[in-house]
Order: C-alpha cells, then sequence, then structure tokens
C-alpha cells in the first residue's frame, strides 16, 4: 500500500499532514529523536577499536552492528564493510573534513537512524565508492519514514562531495541534504539510487549540484532477497525534492517516477534546472526541463560499486575494461590545451604510484615536457595547443594548473578547488622542470642589449596608474639580490629593503615600477596590493609559494616606511587568524599583554565588527583574514569555527595557549520545556546550539542557565560539574558521552 502520510500529493495536503509538519522534519528529524539514542548509545571514535574482523585478504576490515556510534574526524575512513544483517543498529557521525572511502553496507538495515549523519561545520567532506544498497525497513523504529542512508544535519555547514555512490531503499530519504538550505553545499558525481522512499536525492542550496547521476522508483519487489519492507511500497518516491528558495542545477541526469508521478519536484520557491539528461513520469512546482530529454538511460553509472563487497575492497561494478593504456591502471587525468596558444604548466599528486603518461582520448606523450617524480607519486608537465594524459590506481590530493588548459578526471571536469588534500607534500617541487630551463635560456638577452645585466633573473612589481601602494616581499634560495633598472624601472631607497645575507628583499610601489635581479630559485613570494608580479617577463605564479627552504612570514612588515605610517609604534609581533578558503562564520577572541591594533599585512582586512579593549580583542570572520600587531604575549586565544591561526608566522593550536576546555557539556530536550542551571568548578563557555533552541546564557565562567523547547545546547569546559539543577521541565544532560541527573550533585 502507499505510505505517504506526512508528504503532499501534488501539491494538496488530502486530509495528510502539509508542508509545515516535514519543515519541522527537517528541523528535528536527528535532533529530537536519533540524537537521543545516539547521545546514549555506545560512541567509539574512528580510530578506535570498534570489534573489526579482517576480511578475507585483509581487503577491508568488518565492523557488525550492535547498536554503536562512530565518530569521524579530520581523517579517512577507509575500506570497511559495514555488517547489518544481525539487525543491529550503527550510526557514523561525520564530525570533520573527513574522506569517507570504499565503504559498503551489506544486509537489510533494521536499525533507528540514519546510516550515515554529517554535522562537520568547516572544510570538505568526500565520500567516494560507497555502497548502501541493501535496503531497509522500519521496524526499529517508530517514526513515520523510518532509516534513512545519508543525513545533512541542521547544525553543519561544509561542502559535501559524494562521487560514485548506490543508495537503494531506504523508506527515509536516500540523501537526506535539504538542510544545505541553513549553509553549506552538497555535490553528487556518478551516484545512483533506486526506490529510497520520500526522496533519493534531496537539496536545499542554490549551490547544490548533481552530474552523471540516476534516480528511479518502481516497484520491484525486495521481500524474497531481504525479508520485506514491511507495509511500506518504495515506489512512492521523489527521485529529486529540491528544498530551497534558490535554483539548483542537475547536470546530465536520468530520472523516473514511480506511483507518486513526479520525478522531480521543488518547494516553497525554488527551481530545478535540468541541463541535459532525460526525465519521466511528471514534474512539480517549478522545473526547467527544456533541455533535457524524455527517455532516461536508468543503468548504473560507470564505476559505481553494486555489492558491498566491492566497495569496500575498493573494486567496482562498472565496466572491468581498461580506461586507457594500462589496464592496471583505474584512473585517468588529462590536462586538454587544444587551440590555446599559450603553455600550460601543470601539476598533480597522488597517494601512492605509479603514475604512467598515457595515450588516452588521443593525447600526445613528449618525453621533454612530462616529468614523474621517482616514487611515481607526483606528475608535472607542459602543454600548448594538445592534450596530456595520464593514468593511475589511487586517489589524487594535490593540483595545480597554471594556463589555459582544461582538467578533466575520469572524464569528468577536476574540481581544483579541493585541493589539496591531507597528505601533500606542498607547493616545494612545483617549478623547475627541464622546460623550464629552456625558458629562462630563451629570456636571455643578447649580448649587444643594451639593458645586459650580469644575474640570470628578474622580478618585476608593476603598479604603473595605480593609487594604493603595494607592499611586496620575496625570498631567493641563495643571495645576492640588487634593485635594478630594467624595463625602466625605478630604484627608491626609501621604499626598497634588502636583507644583510642578500636572499630576502621587500619594497613599497605607488604608481610606478621597481625591480630587482638575482641568480637562484625563489622559494617565496607575498603581494600586498595592485601591483602585479613579474618574473623573467612572464606572469609570477603566487599560489605555487612558498616552497621548500623559505623562512615563513614573520620577516615580513616592520620595514622603514612602516615607521612612517605608525608612528614608530613598536608592535613587533603579528597575530593572523585566516579563514580564507573555510565555509560559515568563525568568531574569534583573544588577549595579549600588551598594546595591539589591527593591520592589512598579509592580505588581511579590517572589519568594523572587531571590538578591542585594551589587550582584549575579540571579532569574527567568513572567508577572509583579520591579522594584528602587538606587543607582549599572547596570553590566550578562542576560535569558535573553523580558521587557522598564525603567531609571528608559524601556525599555532589554539588551545595550547589560556586554560584548555577538555569536556563537553550537552543538554538536549526530550520533548518538553526545560530551565536550567549547571555550574563547574572551572571554566565553561558556548560551543553551540541548534536554531530551534533558546540560546543559553554564561552566568559567569563557572555557570550557565538557559532555556531549552527543541534542540540541543552544547558547551566545552574544564574541571568538574559541581551543581545541576531543572527550575522547571527536565531534559537530557550528558557529561561529554556519560548521561547525568540532577540528582548525581
Amino acid at each position: 500500500m502507499a505510505r505517504d502520510l506526512a508528504e503532499p500529493d501534488d501539491g494538496e495536503n488530502g486530509g495528510k499532514r502539509g508542508f509545515n509538519g516535514d519543515i519541522e522534519d527537517n528541523n528535528t528529524l536527528l535532533d529530537r529523536r536519533s540524537y537521543l539514542k545516539l547521545a546514549g548509545a555506545t560512541t567509539v571514535a574512528a580510530t578506535a577499536a570498534v570489534g573489526t574482523a579482517s576480511a578475507s585478504g585483509d581487503d577491508y576490515d568488518v565492523i557488525r552492528a550492535r547498536g554503536q556510534t562512530i565518530r569521524i574526524g579530520n581523517e579517512t575512513w577507509e575500506n570497511k564493510l559495514i555488517d547489518v544483517t544481525g539487525g543491529g543498529s550503527i550510526t557514523m557521525i561525520v564530525e570533520g573534513a573527513a574522506t569517507i572511502r570504499n565503504v559498503g553496507v551489506k544486509g537489510l538495515y533494521q536499525g533507528s537512524s540514519f546510516i550515515f549523519s554529517i554535522t562537520n561545520t568547516g572544510g570538505t567532506v568526500t565520500f567516494e565508492n560507497v555502497y548502501i544498497g541493501d535496503g531497509a525497513n522500519k521496524s526499529g523504529e517508530s517514526f513515520v519514514h523510518g532509516p534513512g542512508a545519508v543525513f545533512y544535519h541542521r547544525s553543519a555547514n561544509c561542502r559535501v562531495e559524494f562521487e560514485r555512490m548506490n543508495v537503494q531503499g531506504y523508506p527515509n530519504n536516500g540523501f537526506y541534504c535539504s538542510n544545505t538550505a541553513h549553509g553549506g553545499s552538497v555535490h553528487w558525481t556518478d551516484c545512483y539510487g533506486k526506490n529510497n522512499g520520500v526522496t533519493t536525492f534531496r537539496t536545499g542550496s542554490g549551490s547544490d549540484t548533481l552530474e552523471n547521476c540516476v534516480a528511479y522508483n518502481d516497484d520491484t519487489d525486495y521481500s524474497t532477497s531481504y525479508g520485506g519492507w514491511g507495509n511500506y511500497s518504495e515506489s512512492h518516491g521523489r527521485p529529486l525534492w529540491h528544498w530551497g528558495n534558490q535554483t539548483m542545477t542537475a547536470t546530465d541526469c536520468n530520472f523516473a517516477a514511480g506511483s507518486y508521478g513526479a520525478a522531480a519536484i521543488t518547494h516553497e520557491s525554488g527551481t530545478i534546472v535540468l541541463d541535459g539528461g532525460n526525465i519521466s513520469g511528471g514534474t512539480q512546482g517549478s522545473v526547467d526541463t527544456s533541455r533535457a530529454g524524455s527517455t532516461p538511460d536508468l543503468s548504473v553509472p560507470d564505476g559505481v560499486p553494486t555489492s558491498a563487497e566491492a566497495a569496500a575492497s575498493g573494486s567496482s561494478g562498472g565496466s572491468s575494461e581498461p580506461r586507457g593504456d594500462h589496464e592496471d591502471l583505474r584512473h585517468t587525468y588529462e590536462f586538454v590545451a587544444e587551440g590555446e596558444d599559450e603553455p600550460t604548466d601543470y601539476y598533480f599528486e597522488i597517494e601512492n604510484g605509479p603514475i604512467e603518461p598515457s595515450t588516452y582520448n588521443g593525447a600526445t606523450v613528449e618525453d621533454d615536457y612530462m616529468w614523474i617524480s621517482d616514487d611515481g607519486t607526483r606528475a608535472a608537465g607542459c602543454v600548448v595547443d594538445g592534450r596530456h594524459a595520464w593514468e593511475f590506481d589511487t586517489n589524487i590530493i594535490d593540483a595545480t594548473v597554471e594556463g589555459p588548459a582544461h582538467a578533466v578526471v575520469n572524464d569528468v571536469d577536476s574540481n581544483l578547488d579541493r585541493y589539496p588534500l591531507s597528505g601533500a607534500t606542498g607547493d616545494g617541487w612545483k617549478g623547475n622542470m627541464p622546460w623550464h630551463d629552456e625558458e629562462d635560456a630563451d629570456d636571455e638577452p643578447e649580448e649587444d642589449d643594451e639593458d645586459e645585466h650580469e644575474f640570470e633573473h628578474t622580478y618585476e612589481f608593476v603598479a604603473e596608474g595605480e593609487d594604493e601602494p603595494t607592499d611586496y616581499y620575496f625570498e631567493i634560495e641563495n643571495g645576492p639580490i640588487e634593485p635594478s633598472t630594467y624595463n625602466g624601472a625605478t630604484i627608491e631607497d626609501d621604499y626598497m629593503w634588502v636583507s644583510d645575507d642578500g636572499t630576502r628583499a621587500a619594497g613599497r610601489v605607488v604608481d610606478g615600477r621597481h625591480a630587482w635581479e638575482f641568480d637562484t630559485m625563489l622559494v617565496d613570494v607575498t603581494v600586498e596590493g595592485p601591483a602585479e608580479p613579474i618574473v623573467n617577463d612572464q606572469q609570477s605564479y603566487l599560489s605555487r609559494y612558498p616552497r621548500s627552504g623559505a623562512t615563513g612570514d614573520d620577516w615580513k612588515g616592520g620595514m622603514p616606511w612602516h615607521d612612517d605610517e605608525d608612528g614608530g609604534d613598536e608592535l613587533d609581533r603579528t597575530l593572523l587568524i585566516d579563514g580564507v578558503g573555510t565555509s560559515g562564520k568563525t568568531k574569534y577572541e583573544f588577549v595579549v599583554g600588551g598594546d595591539v591594533e589591527p593591520t592589512t599585512d598579509q592580505a588581511a582586512s579590517i572589519n568594523d565588527d572587531t571590538e578591542i579593549d585594551g589587550g582584549h580583542v575579540s571579532g569574527s570572520l567568513k572567508g577572509w583574514r583579520d591579522a594584528f600587531s602587538f606587543s607582549g604575549d599572547l596570553e590566550s586565544i578562542t576560535i569558535h569555527g573553523s580558521a587557522r591561526v598564525s603567531l609571528d608566522g608559524e601556525r599555532i593550536d589554539p588551545s595550547e595557549y589560556g586554560d584548555e576546555l577538555p569536556h563537553i557539556l550537552t543538554i538536549v530536550s526530550n520533548g518538553s520545556s526545560a530551565s536550567y542551571e549547571v555550574s563547574v568548578d572551572g571554566r565553561i563557555e558556548t560551543i553551540a546550539w541548534d536554531a530551534s533552541s533558546r540560546h543559553a546564557t554564561v552566568e559567569s565562567d563557572r555557570t550557565v542557565s538557559g532555556e531549552i523547547e527543541t534542540g540541543y545546547q552544547r558547551f566545552r569546559y574544564a574541571g568538574s560539574i559541581t551543581d545541576l539543577s531543572f527550575e522547571e521541565g527536565s531534559a537530557f544532560v550528558y557529561a561529554d558521552s556519560d548521561r547525568i541527573s540532577p540528582d548525581d550533585y
């Protein structure tokens, strides 16, 4: 029988609960029900022993579901087979910028919650080669929808990338990700979903995307193989449902509806654009199908695993034919510059070698312009008006493209913004390739060139016509560095500086040109302002610096011309809070022992909401840098969110400054309103709260009080809890992972 107790049909309620009821579920689905169960369940860190058994051949670990919660942080979690054939529940909570790779869920899932719950608030979470395709029923959950596969939590705020995933037969959504409407984004590539209830792909942000994905619902009966889904008919689901009020795009996807009658629908005022692909079964709401066909190909995309074992072992259910020249290498990376006159230098790195050049898709192997490291993990090349291709077997962890060539991985556009990943060796090896020697030789002046100079390299900072000043700093392997009049540059002694050892230079240029000459390789460059950097008459790619051997940033700043600006203030220390490349808003607070003021050094901004009271500073940022000059010591710093912190040019861990707060206090609604007060004998501060709960108040650094109706509130504290009381109502309270009550105090 059809089970649509909570979802509207064709926009009409028909006596059923309407959209408002489902909006409540969107905010509280995990918070009010599953979170309580997770908080009271067995919890283990992903890196701890979880009762795994080694699979045959040591290809993967087997984890048997027994009601546990596994928390996954900033790590790679891979080659796992989750065995749910015994009927047990299990949940993986993704709390960090994790890579979840080669994971299979085996058996009919009869647990009470989602298999994966994403709560991460910064960076990128990546799922690769994951199988959750044996289906589920709701025998372990009284909630009307039953369990689901993947849930993006209301409190999350990050980028999530799903690649080559297979999700089938889950009554409560395959990918429940409409909470991206409140922050973050999700991106599916080569994913497959079939017979998922409510929705397979549930989106919320205009930034959410799907590419080459398949989803459909039919009347397939799983009861013979997997024990049935009770009174559920998962033919009554939507392949794609967009909840946000923005426009999202699905590219080259194939969707077909079951008995619901709509393969793609929108909620509120959002729009779905189908760019290519095919759809059948109708639409509901604002869905642009003008560029899509009507005969969907519902086969599993290449490379998507078709069994739990195949996923866990790192293989797939796709074609076993080799992609290119090397039958044992599964992946291809192409750099396409056909028709381009300008050269492209590219560099990429993989987890484990080998890397081999390839003629895939008609690429040319040019020995003089392609390079591989001795260990086979790094490759580089230079391509002009042509195509280079490479083959390899493990994951890409870093890629840099300097020029107009287009990067394509496994026939899909490469997302260069995601790199570097954990494990990358940095930028020090990039550059200084054999073909660069040829370029440098071509750039050497003729003997009769009137601008002849005795040095091999030039570096110019060109700010002609610019009203704003540019401060620049650069460093070479070995000195000397000399100022130059190359290309008509001006030497300004008061605004140009060279270190005593001749390896570092700095300057300030306004509406003019500075030039320098030297003989050895650049290892670091920083440009703060509109000037254009030119090395050997070509654009300098600042993203490749710093390289190995650079001495850091602590020498940058404090130049003679800076004294003219600040009246000689001796604020000789720097603090940088860097949020570039992170998502979400970050709040910070720090205390120094002397004077402090904001600075635009290191390409930082100055924000109006920064508050400075003596040596106490508080502020916030979102995707940019804040920097400060100060005197004295950094006494304490607290970061709420995601940011990188550097002190005097060196990366630091904020937890090492001031008092550490090692414990977590969580207050979770049990369905009723409550007011509470908690005291500790150390220090306590707020971490986060659910948007549907009321903000807690920190009465002092030892006491918090608040009210809660739904959701959760979370704090970090040091010492021990000395008092816990409720003025009215009650709630669940957890100290770290242990349930506590007022009777304990």
